[in-house]
């Protein structure tokens, strides 16, 4: 583990997109070059506290100190394997010819009878975006839609066509 210079650090935490990682990189390299926690608390305006942690960290164990440790909280209730399940299943029912959309409560009583996990409908829409789905719907196709009769009628000519020009004469009186 080789000491990193309060310039290295700086041009690390220039590129870091984590802003808590970035404030902590930030705060050890300002104590590198003054040597004085309280000082680089009060630039940062953040609490000595906070800066004697990171710097302790840091001193410890290098820059992995600095790293965001694991947060607590419940798991999830679906599990990776599951979620993809269920990504099949909406992108194989937004693909399919039967018409119809799916709603929140069809994929809520889909992950009820599939997993045996019971969500809130508000919950749903929360999961839908942690797994990059995005709530906009298009229009459904009609199960008796036929893409030959669609460019059948587009075919026919209804005198309104911008794309045809038409040319008048004119006719003298």
């Amino acid at each position: 583990m080789k000491p990193e210079t309060a310039e290295s650090l700086l041009s690390l935490s220039k590129r870091e997109k984590n802003p808590h990682k970035r404030m902590r990189l930030l705060a050890v390299s300002l104590f590198l070059q003054c040597h004085n926690r309280t000082l680089v608390a009060s630039q940062l305006k953040v609490a000595r506290s906070s800066v004697n942690l990171w710097v302790s960290s840091y001193l410890g164990q290098g820059l992995a100190g600095l790293e965001d440790k694991p947060r607590l909280g419940k798991k999830p209730s679906l599990s990776n394997e599951q979620k993809r399940r269920l990504a099949r299943y909406i992108e194989f029912k937004a693909q399919s010819d039967e018409g119809g959309r799916l709603t929140g409560a069809d994929i809520q009583q889909y992950i009820s009878s599939e997993f045996n996990v019971e969500y809130h409908p508000n919950h749903i829409y929360k999961l839908l975006k942690s797994m990059g789905f995005c709530w906009i719907t298009s229009r459904s196709r009609h199960p008796k839609q036929t893409q030959s009769l669609q460019d059948a009628f587009k075919k026919v000519s209804s005198g309104n066509d911008p794309s045809r020009s038409h040319s008048y004469t004119t006719t003298p009186d």
